[in-house]
């Protein structure tokens, strides 16, 4: 074998052509190797098969390889199964050697492991506890992080791309809420499957999650959490009382801003929402900052409760005469009333006192009223003095945050800017629009708001760019960045605007080299712009 050459030949970016030399003939980047006018041989069939191959001298389409022996096997990345690469071993036929096709596999398996332990310790051990759940289990399997997804083949084959990134954002959804999780949901496609995941901590760091997912029906109505249809919560025994027509289920009947969303998490939280009201539960609506838990709410009550009327109390205003002004106006009015109590975790001392006062009275009173309270689920572990009114409620529902709820973006989108153009005639071209659903929105829809505001500022009219973005919505990356990278983001965004997208010209505009602006591009998680 003295006279074999190997090499690790990898796909390269057409972006940025670099030329390849293989025994004597020049291959461009991003070229068909096994399909173009080279045909069969040792590197482009290993790409187009996933196999690897053994091509000996005849067997290769081009004369010019004829007189070689390739071996070649493909280098995996071990976490997401995509090719990386090829290992190539070649020589003269009259050197070849059978053993070549085993010590190239073996010679790939050796890089596959490497790349492994190359890997942070999170991804190691979810990519470990995957292969260990995958080798028992019957189900489809699907192992989630904040940038790496992992399905086995039978999660490949029950379910097609759509509905994989719906359960996947689930599982995000759920990870951040339960170490062991167990749920049932209804796809858009109307198949019901049940996931059961246990979330993967390394240290302190939660590395992610993996989920067996059961397909329990292909189509069947959706369920609440208090194992009620849809159909039943609305032809409840006030139904029968003459208001059965005015009733509806609140996805469909809800037209504002919150009530509109087709993700799991959040059909699960309006259904609970409408339960909870049509049995007059006292409902405690948790969920981060700004993801509509005081609008959803109203809208659904107003939805199914046709001339009630709602009163919003601010908990953090609670005072002597807003707690007299609310009770007045409960003893006033026999219609229906929704009283929603607005961030309850700010609540002082003497507003919890105040409020327990309040919510008794309601308890003992015989005016048909709702109660409603809102807070941040950051919170609910606290010691804050919030926590002595909970005995009041009866139910909790928690409302997804917007990074859980990708494909609800593009029809929220559509419904802010329809309320912030003022009938302009605006659209958020597609390459704004995977900008939008890539970032986190830490702050929910209050913060996509704010965005599409500034947006508007660059471009009144017309189809809404990338470029028209606040700088912050180009981060795709999970985690918190510092404000210095922050403000290095944004330089990097505002000089690729300028560049129109040219990494070349921005990359010499920063003063840095463009290997440097890659690697930052891939730590921000920004795209090309």
């Amino acid at each position: 074998m003295t006279d074999a050459k190997a090499r690790v030949l990898s796909r390269v970016d057409t972006a940025r052509p670099i030329g390849l030399l293989l025994d004597g003939v020049s291959f461009a980047p991003g070229f068909s190797y096994a399909e173009g006018h080279l045909g069969t041989n040792g590197v482009g069939t290993v790409f187009e098969s996933g196999q690897p191959v053994h091509i000996m001298g005849p067997e290769h389409f081009h004369e010019r390889l004829q007189p070689f022996s390739c071996a070649g096997a493909p280098v995996r990345d071990p976490l997401t199964g995509r090719i990386e690469g090829v290992l190539d071993i070649s020589c003269l036929t009259e050197h070849a050697n059978p053993l070549m096709h085993s010590m190239v596999r073996s010679a790939a398996q050796d890089i596959e492991r490497n790349l492994l332990l190359d890997r942070s310790q999170c991804q190691q051990a979810l990519f470990e506890t995957f292969v260990r759940v995958d080798s028992r289990s019957r189900e489809a399997v699907m192992a989630v992080s904040g940038n790496l997804v992992m399905c086995n083949s039978l999660a490949q084959t029950l379910f097609d791309p759509v509905e994989q990134r719906t359960i996947q954002e689930h599982a995000r959804y759920l990870m951040a809420r339960e170490a062991q999780a167990v749920d049932e949901i209804e796809l858009t496609t109307g198949k019901i499957v049940r996931m059961r995941g246990t979330r993967i901590v390394v240290g302190v760091d939660v590395a992610g999650m993996v989920v067996e997912v059961t397909l329990r029906s292909e189509n069947s109505p959706p369920m609440t959490a208090r194992g009620h249809t849809v159909a039943e919560v609305f032809s409840a025994p006030s139904a029968a009382k003459g208001d059965t027509g005015s009733r509806r289920h609140p996805l469909l009947g809800l037209k504002k801003l919150s009530g509109s969303g087709q993700s799991p998490s959040w059909k699960r939280a309006c259904t609970d929402i409408s339960a909870a009201l049509a049995e007059h539960n006292a409902l405690l609506v948790m969920g981060e900052t700004g993801t509509g838990k005081f609008s959803l709410v109203t809208e659904i009550y107003h939805s199914i409760t046709p001339g009630g009327r709602s009163v919003l109390i601010d908990a953090v205003d609670i005072s002597h005469d807003s707690h007299t002004n609310a009770v007045e106006a409960m003893e006033a009015t026999p219609i229906p009333t929704l009283y929603i109590f607005r961030n309850i975790d700010a609540l002082s001392t003497a507003g919890v006192e105040r409020l327990d006062t309040f919510l008794q009275a309601l308890t003992d009173s015989e005016r048909p009223a709702y109660l409603a309270a809102t807070l941040s689920d950051a919170n609910i572990n606290s010691d804050l003095p919030f926590r002595e009114v909970l005995v009041h409620f009866q139910q909790a529902v928690t409302v997804p945050p917007l990074r859980h709820r990708i494909d609800d973006i593009p029809t929220v989108v559509s419904q802010l800017l329809a309320r912030l153009s003022n009938g302009r005639e605006i659209r958020v071209s597609p390459a704004a629009m995977r900008v939008i659903c890539r970032y986190t929105w830490p702050r929910n829809i209050h913060q996509l708001e704010e965005a599409l505001r500034a947006a508007l500022i660059k471009r009144p009219v017309g189809d809404l760019q990338p470029e028209d973005l606040p700088g912050y919505c180009h981060n795709a990356s999970r985690r918190q960045l510092t404000g210095l990278e922050s403000i290095e983001r944004d330089a990097i965004v505002r000089a690729l605007h300028d560049a129109r997208g040219n990494r070349m010209q921005a990359a010499a505009a920063l003063g840095i080299a463009r290997s440097s602006l890659y690697r930052k591009l891939k730590c921000f998680g920004i795209e090309t712009i």
